[in-house]
């Protein structure tokens, strides 16, 4: 059992937790992610270790409420426990070499590229952040990507909040102005990273995406993580967990990601009613 040492509500749909796992903690890097279990009858859910802090043994989670494993989550307090908590998984987000970069995050996708940012700012790279959500409301975690990013730039769809517009917006015109980069690291919804790709493709600059597809076991075993590459003409597989969850941005087959991500929508949707109705009835 791993108690939750802190929670704190982000935004209407999100929360972060600071849960008790201290050999998680010790090894855990930028880009790496766990597998939880609510309790005995729970599914394996994968959430991005978005901080650890090995002094008090505990490692930092944000997530988002979409399905019934997450509302359960959600309804969990400071000092209560979960049942398993398991990492850390995958390939830590490389940073040798590069000493100009420009984070992207998208919605709680943010979660994920602040632990990254806060990395590159740490080992002295020029930190660009650029991250958007779809109103003022949804902002999450502004405040710590002020704080390792060179320049931040908050992009709103509807405009409420900082600039009006999607994040590829002022990646086009830094890149138009002659804006150099050494790697563009983009992480939040597949259609996101797909046009962020799709803008930096006429200037050449590497972009690493973030893949986070369904997922059970962690180990590449089940085969439900896997992703396709589309390598020199050939069709590659991949498995999210084990050889990612970072890839070169300009092999994904963002079309097949997104197909098979939708697969299981409407059995989430009714898992998720199905687990609100509990909660409202008790």
């Amino acid at each position: 059992m791993y108690r939750i040492a802190s929670k704190k509500v982000l935004n209407p749909t999100v929360t972060q937790m600071e849960i008790e796992a201290p050999l998680v903690a010790r090894k855990a890097k930028p880009g790496q992610f766990i597998i939880l279990r609510v309790d005995e009858e729970g599914e394996r859910i994968p959430l991005t270790v978005a901080g650890t802090d090995v002094a008090a043994g505990t490692v930092k989670i944000i997530f988002q409420t979409v399905g019934a494993t997450t509302e359960t989550l959600s309804h969990k307090e400071a000092g209560e426990y979960i049942q398993d908590f398991v990492g850390p998984l995958g390939e830590a987000t490389k940073t040798d070499g590069i000493k100009k970069i420009c984070i992207i995050g998208g919605g709680v996708g943010c979660a994920i590229a602040m632990p990254v940012a806060q990395e590159f700012h740490r080992l002295g790279a020029e930190v660009t952040s650029i991250i958007g959500f779809r109103n003022k409301d949804l902002l999450i975690l502004e405040d710590e990507f002020r704080e390792c990013s060179d320049e931040l730039i908050v992009m709103t769809d509807d405009g409420s909040y900082g600039r009006h517009g999607n994040v590829t917006v002022p990646l086009k015109e830094m890149l138009e102005e002659g804006r150099q980069f050494d790697m563009i690291i983009t992480i939040g919804p597949l259609i996101m990273m797909k046009f962020v790709v799709l803008a930096a493709k006429p200037f050449g600059v590497p972009v690493t995406v973030s893949m986070n597809p369904i997922m059970i076991d962690g180990t590449g075993m089940c085969g439900c993580c896997r992703i396709t590459l589309v390598r020199d003409g050939k069709r590659i597989t991949k498995f999210a967990c084990v050889d990612g969850p970072d890839f070169d941005g300009y092999e994904i087959d963002f079309d097949e990601a997104m197909s098979r991500g939708r697969m299981y929508a409407e059995f989430e949707r009714h898992a998720y009613e199905e687990a609100c109705n509990l909660f409202k009835k008790a």
